[in-house]
């Protein structure tokens, strides 16, 4: 395998990445058969098929698994050499990939823009999943650079810098009976059904805990893995939804949702900028870094100001 490139092994990760050729060469600026033709090569230089093909359905072979975890070792260290020296060189070009936790889609673009106008020379790439586990393999195999979400689990080697607050709050639509009330007690909750996140969300998980220590089982009429569906079944009377502050602050602000003000709310857990602990990272990871540790919680707290919207301390 001396003749392995990395080109062949980027084209090769992509592809099963992506489970399909055309997919990966979109993803790559490549045509179909410029990665085929790669994957063909390589295939060549290993001695056996890494890829099993049915009809337009491909699936890594066993070969091809147990390659794949040394393929992406091999980019890892390449890019972790290249980082290294850039340092050396102070130099602010390349790709920059963030992976984000799907809520952090509601604030984070407006962070890259301002991030941009200051380092014209970087592209930076978003890698968005709802999947906690999924975005953090990416950090362990390199496939993105920082992270943003909530506080990473503890059994894994990762670096985690708190930037900003993350509130989260019950919301209902215009109307509801609990805006009559000022304050509702918690244990109203019991009396309408609760339109909830899917479980493993870290939305899911603080509004269980928050249930758990009101000793409260309210009914859950539907467990929902979408923000923007939670939100549409709560303006359709569905039921309370439980969603982040930055997911809802649009509907806020133009009426179309109401926060409910129960006691302890808004929950407040943080947002986090996270890398593994043991990475070296790129200047240009290292000014988005700068830029979220200094200035996140302003630029973040501008997308949700609006009179009312966050006067609650959490008790």
């Amino acid at each position: 395998m001396k003749n392995v490139t990395f080109r062949q092994l980027r084209v090769f990760t992509e592809v099963a990445r992506q489970l399909s050729f055309s997919r990966a060469a979109e993803a790559m600026h490549l045509t179909p058969p410029a990665v085929t033709m790669q994957v063909k090569e390589l295939e060549g230089h290993v001695g056996m098929p890494l890829f099993e093909r049915q009809g337009r359905q491909i699936q890594l072979t066993m070969a091809g698994e147990y390659f794949l975890v040394y393929a992406k070792r091999l980019l890892s260290t390449l890019k972790d050499a290249e980082n290294v020296m850039n340092r050396f060189k102070r130099v602010e070009t390349g790709v920059l990939t963030i992976g984000l936790i799907s809520t952090a889609g509601y604030f984070t673009p407006q962070l890259l823009a301002r991030f941009q106008a200051d380092h014209e020379g970087i592209e930076v790439r978003l890698d968005v999943t709802r999947d906690l586990t999924k975005l953090i393999d990416r950090l362990h195999s390199n496939e993105i650079d920082l992270a943003v979400m909530g506080r990473p689990p503890k059994e894994y080697a990762l670096r985690a810098e708190p930037f900003a607050g993350h509130p989260m709050v019950f919301v209902c639509p215009p109307g509801h009976p609990l805006l009559g009330v000022g304050h509702p007690p918690v244990d109203a909750l019991v009396h309408y059904p609760l339109l909830a996140r899917e479980l493993g969300s870290e939305v899911r998980h603080t509004m269980d805990h928050y249930l758990r220590e009101h000793r409260l089982a309210p009914r859950i009429a539907m467990e929902i893995p979408s923000n923007e569906t939670v939100k549409a079944s709560v303006m359709a009377g569905l039921g309370i939804g439980f969603l982040s502050l930055h997911a809802v602050a649009a509907e806020l602000r133009s009426g179309q949702l109401h926060q409910v003000d129960f006691e302890g709310t808004p929950i407040v857990r943080t947002w986090n900028l996270v890398h593994e602990a043991s990475k070296v990272l790129s200047p240009a990871a290292e000014a988005f870094r700068y830029l979220l540790l200094e200035h996140g919680e302003d630029l973040l707290a501008e997308q949700t100001r609006r009179p009312g919207l966050l006067d609650q301390a959490p008790a």
